[in-house]
């Protein structure tokens, strides 16, 4: 267990508890850094609250715990500039919870909570920073329109949520598409071979084009046609003939015997 000589035994007793639950179910938007060595000082990342002019940062702070802990509060500190009412250009945090609402019964959670909510409902009639506080009562926009400005200048910036989840679908998906695909390709006949291109040559998917006969090829392979059907005719009547002459001559042969 860490020790500090800064806080009493039971005191780090009871931190070393509450850090481990803070571990394990962090508050949302929340999460605590810790020295193990040190639990005087508490590190915290914040994330700026959705529909705020904090949102798309992160803001750490940190809480100092004395001595007297938790008999007092602990002071809390921005590390990251931010403009807001109650956060003071040193950093330093104006908030109730830690000042005269303080009861050593609230834990570390309580305190980052309200610290959190601070920055969705400012209190600017307390304010630390006056030119925040003053532009809030008069013209939020021109409040909201420099407090954007400090978060994407000073904030840090959030990590970007893996995908990798819904990669993974769609990647089975059209893995089981093209399958399909493939399949239903195989079942189906060859495409005829058209050429859109102009006469013979390789076609856009690289497939040998067969050129559309034309009329005159098309006249000259009937004539031939014809001209070979008109020498077989020709050969077999020939043929025929010869026959005639051999079987005259058989009789004439017979009769002689």
């Amino acid at each position: 267990m860490a020790t500090n000589e800064n806080l009493p035994p039971n005191v780090v007793k009871q931190l070393a508890k509450e850090l481990k639950n803070l571990d394990e179910i962090p508050p949302e938007g929340i999460k605590v850094c810790i020295h193990d060595d040190d639990f005087s000082t508490i590190f915290a990342d914040i994330e700026g609250p959705a529909g705020t002019p904090y949102e798309n940062g992160i803001f750490r702070m940190k809480l100092l715990l004395s001595h007297d802990f938790p008999h007092l509060p602990p002071k809390g500190y921005f590390l990251t500039k931010i403009f807001h009412p109650n956060i003071a250009t040193n950093g330093e945090i104006c908030v109730n919870t830690l000042k005269k609402d303080w009861n050593p019964s609230l834990g570390l959670r309580h305190v980052l909570l309200v610290v959190r909510c601070l920055l969705i409902e400012p209190f600017p009639e307390s304010a630390l920073n006056e030119q925040a506080g003053k532009m809030l009562l008069e013209n939020y926009e021109e409040y909201a329109r420099h407090a954007r400005l400090y978060t994407g200048i000073h904030a840090l910036k959030p990590k970007p949520k893996s995908k990798s989840g819904a990669i993974s679908e769609s990647t089975t998906a059209l893995n089981v598409d093209q399958t399909n695909m493939v399949s239903n390709t195989a079942k189906l006949p060859p495409p005829p071979l058209v050429n859109k291109g102009g006469s013979g040559g390789i076609n856009s998917q690289d497939q040998p084009v067969v050129a559309a006969p034309s009329v005159e090829t098309t006249a000259a392979a009937v004539e031939a046609s014809a001209v070979v059907q008109k020498k077989e005719g020709v050969a077999a009547a020939a043929k025929v003939h010869v026959d005639k002459k051999k079987m005259d001559a058989r009789k004439k042969s017979l009769k002689r015997l």
